[in-house]
């Protein structure tokens, strides 16, 4: 397929041509589904941690005598029904990592990125640099290009200035190229990539 190449000021400046096979792929949402849900369960820190009766500090005196007193028998101030005692079946310390295998996770890519070029939400421009950083120059070229909710993607090292004038702006994410997740991209209404970002994500997943 073939997609035009702006600038930042919207002006057309080339052409370039993409791949079928990774941009005009079919858009498989079950594939989606399980490359977003591992990422987010391998971003878990899984250190969530309850005590359980054995490690809570207490007595280990028996409260009263089992019989006569007309109570419920206890055993135990340190059991889970009395104030400070341990939690039953409380969660512990654990990894939430989920495997996938890679053939999934590079048709996740295929997918996320033919799911913005279908829509018309792909741009692809010659490069992500400012001459200052100035977040209201950035958000003036947006408004030009129709941008709101963007994910830009650059080359393997990101312009500076471009960073940091996009680092105060409401959903607006920079990344660079080896850092394109399907997530990300699915939870921006846009993409930007630049010329060497889209040809270095195009040989990655051909």
């Amino acid at each position: 397929m073939k997609c035009n190449i702006v600038n930042l000021d919207n002006q057309n400046v080339g052409t370039i041509e993409l791949s079928d096979s990774v941009f005009a792929a079919e858009v498989r949402t079950d594939i989606l589904d399980r490359v977003v849900n591992w990422q987010l369960a391998n971003r878990r820190a899984g250190t969530h941690k309850t005590k359980t009766i054995a490690e809570v500090s207490g007595t280990t005196k028996k409260p009263y005598k089992q019989k006569g007193t007309g109570n419920a028998r206890q055993g135990s101030l340190r059991a889970t029904q009395f104030r400070g005692g341990g939690i039953s079946f409380g969660p512990v310390v654990r990894s939430h990592a989920q495997d996938l295998p890679k053939r999934i996770r590079r048709m996740g890519m295929r997918c996320a990125l033919s799911e913005k070029a279908q829509n018309g939400k792909l741009v692809v421009v010659d490069e992500l640099k400012l001459s200052q950083i100035k977040t209201k120059d950035l958000l003036d070229k947006m408004n030009k290009m129709g941008l709101d909710s963007t994910l830009f993607v650059g080359g393997a090292e990101l312009d500076k200035n471009f960073s940091l004038a996009a680092r105060n702006i409401f959903n607006v994410d920079v990344l660079p190229q080896q850092g394109a997740n399907v997530y990300d991209i699915l939870r921006r209404d846009s993409l930007v990539l630049t010329k060497e970002a889209a040809e270095t994500l195009e040989a990655r997943l051909k």
